[in-house]
């Protein structure tokens, strides 16, 4: 499924626009699946809609504009509608005409925003002003026999604050329709407080939860919490990732009616897609009956250390069971008596090590060299330590490999410290890091990665020419071309060793032919599906990353069974 940017989401309006479908029909077509969507949820109980309150909480600009679309359908199909202008009067030209044409006398109007002469007020008088107060506040002012002019402004606040909590609490349905996709920065006081009255309604964003960066997927304070979001055209990137995605809710993406040629506005754009399962359309590839093993590709995998066997043993395990025809690891001893035990069918190259349990460099060189050679994938890091021979061996491989390069873990750390030697590199590389593997990359804090995911992976992908997967919840893959994002996998896969599995995946998957991108999306997808099933069966909590490849065969069925009851 394609997404797009807000940006790239403006560009095909205007496009929309040239091509004879203009922003007002985009509006009322807004509008009704909005008022659509509302009127399937009043139904749902009794099949009635007569009589819900509705509320709309509105703003300045066009998503107000939607509102009020959808406001003026609504009414006439017998709900309540009451509509909280946060933002104050409408200032765009469309939502001044939606505005327009509303019955005023079937609607009930709250202003939802404290004026200014309320705020000159309060800070005259130097007070400390809740904006939601109490109702003994509000009755102790309208008792005051002496009120003075601060006292009657303050009384009027009282009073308007006491319609908009009433009218939310005792709504239906809300509709967050304050800011759009365009906003970015902090929500003001007012508007923070308004979201967080409590209500027992089902809370509906319009386009994105007005507080959400539709962009990068960060929250402000007293973000819009949603039980649903009605996204316009295409979702929007940031709606992919975390915290924002917490507060969409279910996201139900709505037909506009966009021309079919509106897309072509963001041609020679970056892409970006949604993984769905007809992006692994490639993946697996068909097994004749006259098939062998050199069908599908041999899997070099050098991990391990004395002190992280099971890694090297997860990253063989995962390649195994995602296909490949080959898996040949490079590991100290400890490790191949370990993995020989978990995975018999793998074949092994014991490397020398140091006295602490690493691999070396000098001695292993040649060794690595010739299983290069032979294989169509290399996997390095899982679970490797980082030493300067370590550091060295990466290098190596990144430097010298002619076939696809996965970098996970510790390969990661070890070319942290001369990351320029992925310009070096003679072959397509993906590295597969965490946040905070990322972190150490740029050097930065995880905080600066965790808030701008999706920028941080595409440019790292642009300078040095490569494929990154950001892992997460959410996923990120990107290449110097397009971002894709995943929607599967669950937090019980929070545990050491599921990226090693992952790392194997993807390596399993280039090896059978799959392109680097289509292969990292695949092996993400499928990761997060067998992780879905794991969860399904044993509960977050007691999952394991051995869970994750045991469901590997179940995930592969739920792949091609397109009936399956399940969402992939």
């Amino acid at each position: 499924m394609q997404i797009v940017t807000p940006k790239q989401m403006a560009k095909i309006e205007e496009r929309s626009e040239k091509l004879g479908v203009s922003k007002k029909q985009l509006m009322e077509n807004a509008g009704k699946a909005l008022a659509d969507l509302i009127d399937n949820y009043c139904r749902k109980d009794n099949n009635r809609t007569e009589g819900r309150s509705v509320v709309f909480l509105t703003g300045k600009g066009n998503n107000g504009g939607d509102c009020y679309a959808a406001a003026n359908i609504l009414v006439y199909r017998g709900c309540k509608i009451t509509i909280i202008d946060i933002g104050g009067q409408p200032e765009s030209d469309l939502a001044k005409e939606m505005y327009l044409r509303l019955p005023k006398e079937r609607i009930n109007f709250i202003d939802g925003y404290r004026n200014k002469t309320v705020d000159a007020a309060i800070e005259a008088a130097e007070l400390e002003y809740m904006t939601v107060g109490g109702d003994s506040s509000l009755e102790a002012l309208e008792n005051k026999k002496d009120r003075n002019p601060i006292d009657n402004i303050l009384l009027h606040e009282k009073r308007r604050m006491q319609k908009v909590t009433q009218a939310v609490k005792e709504a239906d349905v809300l509709v967050d329709g304050v800011y759009g996709t365009g906003f970015h920065g902090h929500l003001d006081k007012n508007t923070a407080a308004v979201f967080a009255i409590g209500t027992g309604a089902y809370c509906i964003a319009v386009d994105v939860p007005s507080g959400g960066n539709s962009t990068e997927g960060t929250v402000a304070h007293g973000t819009f919490k949603a039980d649903e979001t009605l996204t316009f055209g295409y979702i929007k990137t940031g709606m992919s990732q975390f915290p924002l995605k917490k507060y969409c809710g279910k996201v139900t993406v709505a037909d506009i009616v966009l021309p079919s040629g509106a897309i072509d506005a963001i041609d020679g754009e970056r892409k970006y897609y949604r993984i769905e399962r007809n992006h692994l359309a490639a993946f697996p590839p068909k097994r004749e009956r006259d098939s062998h093993k050199g069908n599908f590709g041999t899997v070099l995998v050098i991990a391990g250390s004395s002190s992280m066997r099971g890694a090297a043993a997860f990253a063989s395990l995962g390649a195994l069971r995602s296909g490949a025809g080959l898996v040949r690891l490079a590991s100290v001893e400890k490790c191949i008596d370990s993995a020989a035990v978990l995975v018999p069918e793998a074949t092994f190259i014991e490397m020398d090590y140091d006295d602490y349990g690493h691999m070396l460099f000098d001695p292993n060189r040649e060794a690595v060299l010739e299983a290069m050679k032979k294989a169509k994938a290399v996997v390095i890091g899982c679970g490797m330590g980082v030493t300067q021979d370590t550091i060295e061996l990466t290098k190596f491989v990144t430097e010298n490999a002619t076939c696809p390069v996965i970098i996970d873990a510790d390969g990661i750390n070890c070319i942290a410290s001369d990351i320029d030697i992925l310009l070096k590199k003679k072959t397509e590389v993906i590295i597969t890091p965490h946040p905070g593997e990322m972190a150490r990359l740029l050097n930065c804090d995880t905080a600066m990665i965790s808030d701008n995911r999706i920028v941080v992976a595409e440019k790292y992908a642009e300078k040095y020419g490569i494929t990154v997967v950001l892992k997460g919840a959410g996923t990120i893959i990107s290449d110097s071309r397009a971002t894709a994002v995943n929607h599967t996998g669950n937090a019980g896969m929070s545990v050491g060793g599921s990226g090693d599995v992952l790392a194997g995946m993807i390596g399993s998957i280039i090896a059978q032919g799959v392109g680097v991108f289509d292969g990292a999306c695949a092996g993400v997808y499928m990761h997060g599906l067998a992780g879905d099933i794991a969860a399904e069966k044993l509960g977050m909590e007691a999952m394991l990353p051995r869970d994750i490849i045991d469901n590997l065969s179940d995930s592969f069925s739920a792949l091609k069974e397109k009936k399956r009851d399940m969402k992939i």
